[in-house]
């Protein structure tokens, strides 16, 4: 798994840019870009689509970005609080998944059934 801030450096790295570079062109704090990278800021939820364009993400890519942001900063994702259904599934997923360790291979098999569901 990949965490937003690592997702972040590597499209930046892949455009061939430098922290500095991508920061002047983009006209963003190196400071706190640099922080968001390495996981000691969450990155500002509003400034999400902002990043995906600098980073020249694509639609496919965009819905793993922005739940990677959500993730990032300890928030669920506006579309989730939106549907009332699903809302009202999650303290079971909480419960299911608090005090729990779950290996990677144990995550996707959760997340298969509750597709599934």
């Amino acid at each position: 798994m990949m965490t937003f801030g690592e997702f972040f450096k590597q499209r930046r790295t892949e455009l061939g840019k430098t922290l500095r570079q991508f920061c002047l062109e983009n006209q963003l704090d190196p400071g706190n870009i640099s922080k968001i990278e390495r996981g000691k800021m969450p990155p500002p939820l509003d400034r999400v689509e902002e990043y995906a364009r600098y980073l020249n993400i694509k639609h496919h890519e965009l819905e793993t970005f922005r739940d990677l942001a959500c993730a990032s900063a300890g928030k669920i994702p506006e579309d989730i609080l939106q549907d009332e259904e699903t809302l009202a599934r999650l303290p079971i997923f909480f419960r299911t998944l608090r005090g729990k360790e779950f290996s990677e291979e144990k995550l996707r098999e959760l997340a298969k059934k509750i597709a599934e569901s």
